[in-house]
């Protein structure tokens, strides 16, 4: 029986042009050997399994071989060459830092260095995780690291380039690995199945790649792993089975149900999830995820940002068309939230389901109050003998009202829903007649269809006010602050007065929420007299402190004996 070789050791890339994802690193390499403009140490520094031990054999076998080719690669042919491949060479040196991390063990390194090369020019030695090693075995190796023999060559390779002393790196060539691409790893996969005749999908080796997060060497191990369970057959379905991943089916499942405000079906949908032994955090991490990768879908420039493969990217096209950006994007808010929660919560079930309940909600404002796009630009409106369609705004006062404050009364109407009541971007604007210059920015306040005024005492204007402050917590945050600490005032002929603290809560009101909040208390209450007077609030004036001077003279004042008093008996005030 032929021994099994895993296949990140029996593909391991023997020249610098079967490196994948690494072409800059490598053609420097190349080009300094090809030059001879060699350091006397270099840092290989990245992610694991990205290929910087793999580069630094290369890189120790190049230096070393006698028949270099035009395109700067090893012979494989040579006496050296020979050596290296059948791991009998003595002129390459590995040294495990995580094991080896004495001021001893860097010593004998040292000691060791003194002697040249039996076959080829260059003593190599590579230094693995170097950054295991003491800060007193890095101060022994300092001086040899910055002068060595004329024919010792250090590469130092580590996953951690911030544990390594700054004199350690100012004596080294850096080179910073990058994660290699999903699409490169993909294609790598893809030719190894070919070699050995294992049938394998797209889709199966995209879920691959993504899960090895950039690392070949991780992504080989997977695929080895995968062989193994399936049999050679390497499918979509077997990869989410071996590996524990979620069907991208499920995603799509609750996205629909979310459109659809189905709350049974994506709570059903999250039982049965749980039930196949998933993380309820790692579910709605994923399931942002999917919201991001959906908002990506929805312009072209960005779509090559969807790491996934052709069979699912069809998927996701399709159901990006059917969904709002300003839906994804508080989808998107919404599972980042839980997941920021999830940690401190008690009940975390409760928590995520929550979440899953409140992305069913957000389709169902919009089917419950349409937008009519008739309503969304108010039209102009003719004056009339028996209904004034201006908006009147005094500043004098009157006799209803004391003198100081100042009063804002809106005397026309018509209806909004509450959609475009709450939806920044809906309001409807109109022009006033007379031609003030914040016209074009003011909404238009319109009357509700009916002709019965219904009556309404204190206690249900409270409650619809309420309702209205509430809404607007997540779009206007401040304005519910502000309107939150208020009580409105029910007056004669159904005007409710509202009391601002200064000039700036006024003109905010004024400007942002005044016509919306009347348009919906018209609506709700079923009242269209009804009107809104904001003023602002009288405060007293703080008590004054007073000096003993000042007291004495108010007392004497009311009494000019004291006066007198004071001279005789020659007192002062304090």
């Amino acid at each position: 029986m032929e021994r099994f070789i895993v296949s990140a050791r029996k593909y391991r890339p023997a020249t610098f042009g079967s490196v994948i994802g690494q072409e800059a690193i490598t053609t420097t390499l190349k080009n300094a050997i090809k030059n001879g403009q060699l350091a006397q140490a270099y840092l290989f520094c990245g992610p694991r399994g990205v290929g910087k031990t793999t580069c630094a054999r290369i890189f120790a076998k190049t230096i070393n071989c006698y028949h270099l080719d035009e395109n700067t690669e090893p012979c494989n042919q040579c006496e050296s060459c020979l050596a290296f491949n059948e791991s009998r060479s003595y002129n390459i040196h590995e040294l495990d830092a995580a094991s080896n991390n004495s001021v001893d063990d860097i010593r004998n390194l040292i000691d060791q260095v003194r002697i040249p090369p039996q076959i080829g020019k260059y003593s190599v030695y590579i230094i693995d995780e170097v950054h295991m090693l003491s800060a007193a075995a890095f101060n022994a190796f300092l001086k040899t690291l910055e002068e060595p023999p004329r024919h010792a060559i250090f590469i130092l390779a580590t996953t951690e380039k911030h544990k390594i002393l700054p004199t350690i790196l100012s004596r080294c060539q850096i080179f910073d690995f990058n994660r290699i691409k999903v699409r490169d790893i993909v294609d790598h996969l893809s030719d190894i199945a070919a070699r050995e005749q294992i049938a394998a999908e797209p889709d199966a080796l995209n879920i691959i790649a993504l899960k090895a997060e950039g690392a070949m060497r991780d992504a080989l191990s997977i695929f080895d792993q995968i062989v193994s369970f399936s049999g050679g057959q390497v499918t979509y379905a077997n990869v989410i089975k071996s590996l524990n991943i979620l069907d991208y089916e499920y995603y799509f499942r609750l996205t629909d149900s979310f459109l659809e405000n189905d709350s049974v079906s994506v709570l059903l949908l999250f039982n049965e999830i749980l039930e196949y032994g998933f993380d309820a955090q790692n579910i709605i991490i994923s399931l942002g995820n999917h919201f991001r990768d959906l908002l990506v879908c929805k312009d072209q420039k960005t779509i090559d940002l969807l790491d996934v493969g052709e069979g699912i990217r069809l998927r996701y096209l399709e159901q990006s068309a059917k969904c709002d950006p300003a839906f994804l994007l508080q989808a998107i808010d919404i599972c980042t939230q839980c997941d920021v929660q999830f940690r401190s919560s008690r009940n975390p079930r409760l928590l995520v389901e929550l979440s899953l309940l409140k992305l069913a909600g957000l389709t169902a404002e919009k089917k419950k109050y349409p937008v009519n796009p008739s309503e969304t630009t108010a039209p102009a409106a003719k004056e009339t003998p028996g209904k004034s369609t201006e908006k009147s705004v005094s500043d004098k006062p009157d006799q209803k009202h004391p003198a100081g404050k100042k009063q804002i009364v809106i005397t026309s109407s018509s209806s909004l829903s509450l959609k475009d009541i709450l939806s920044p971007g809906n309001k409807a604007t109109g022009k006033s007649p007379e031609g003030e210059e914040d016209a074009d920015n003011a909404p238009v306040v319109e009357e509700p269809q009916g002709n019965e005024n219904e009556a309404f005492g204190e206690d249900q204007l409270e409650s619809v006010y309420r309702e209205f402050v509430q809404q607007l917590k997540s779009e206007k945050p401040r304005l519910h602050s502000i309107l939150l600490s208020k009580k409105p005032v029910l007056k004669e002929n159904f005007s409710i007065h509202l009391l601002m603290d200064n000039e700036t809560q006024l003109e905010d009101f004024n400007l942002n929420v005044k016509a919306d909040l009347l348009n919906y208390l018209r609506k709700t209450l079923n009242n269209s007299a009804v009107s809104i007077v904001t003023e602002i609030e009288e405060k007293e004036s703080p008590r004054r402190i007073y000096t003993a001077e000042e007291k004495f003279q108010e007392l004497a004042s009311r009494n000019p004996l004291l006066n007198r008093m004071r001279k005789d008996f020659n007192l002062d005030f304090d």
